[in-house]
Parts: C-alpha cells; sequence; structure tokens
C-alpha cells in the first residue's frame, strides 16, 4: 500500500509539473501584453504617429475650448486657442526673447571659434531652434 501511495504522489507531481508548464507557455503571451495599450486590443504601433499628434491635437483643442467658455462665463477675455496648442505641441522652441537671443550669441561665439579651427560654421537659426528644442 506505501508503494502505491508514494507511485501516486509521484505521478500526481509529474501531472502538476506538466500543466504547469503548459499553463506558462499558454498564458506568458498574456502577460507580455499586460499595460501595453489599454482595452483597445489592437496593435498601437500599426498607428502611424501622425494620426496619434493628431488625436492628441484635437483633444487638447477641446480642453482648451472648454476652458475658455469658463472664461467667458466668468466675464474674461478668450484666450486664441490656436496659439496656445502651437506652445504645448512637443517640439515649439519657447517663446522667451531674452532666452532665444542668450543662445543666439551662444551659437555666433562657437561659430567664431569654429571658423577660427578652419571649421564650417553653423546654421544659426537652425542651430538656435534645434538647442530650444532641447530645452523642452
Amino acid at each position: 500500500m506505501e508503494d502505491a501511495f508514494g507511485i501516486l504522489i509521484w505521478v500526481v507531481a509529474a501531472v502538476g509539473a506538466v500543466v504547469a508548464a503548459f499553463t506558462l507557455a499558454a498564458t506568458a503571451r498574456g502577460y507580455r501584453e499586460i499595460g501595453g495599450g489599454g482595452m483597445s486590443g489592437g496593435d498601437d504601433d500599426e498607428r502611424p504617429a501622425q494620426s496619434h499628434a493628431a488625436e492628441r491635437d484635437a483633444e487638447i483643442r477641446q480642453l482648451l475650448q472648454a476652458r475658455n467658455a469658463r472664461r467667458e462665463r466668468r466675464g474674461e477675455a478668450p484666450l486664441d486657442i490656436d496659439r496656445q496648442i502651437a506652445e504645448l505641441s512637443p517640439g515649439h522652441p519657447p517663446a522667451d526673447p531674452e532666452l532665444r537671443g542668450e543662445i543666439r550669441d551662444h551659437v555666433l561665439a562657437r561659430n567664431a571659434r569654429r571658423v577660427r579651427a578652419g571649421e564650417e560654421p553653423l546654421d544659426v537659426e537652425a542651430e538656435v531652434v534645434r538647442r530650444l528644442g532641447e530645452l523642452t
């Protein structure tokens, strides 16, 4: 009787190990998908980045329109929504003229050093916009 009990324990353990391995293999895909895109069930990588930007801008526009409606109800002047969207867009350089001037001075000084070293000078405006973009 003890021999049958030992064999039964080993058979149950072996079957349990096989079932556990099968369950792990079957659910591994599900665990990899956790947090990967919400409830949509679709693959977000298929949508182009331009579509994401358009959707983001539409949502921002709705929020700003709601804020303007609240401002008008309070008797305040509404703000320019298109200007605010441009300022909130990624890659939009800050509108601070002092900061732009400081960066321009730095780029001009760097160009002077590059010219003295015999290197090609940088495009000042493009470099100013690039550096402002790094700050945002």
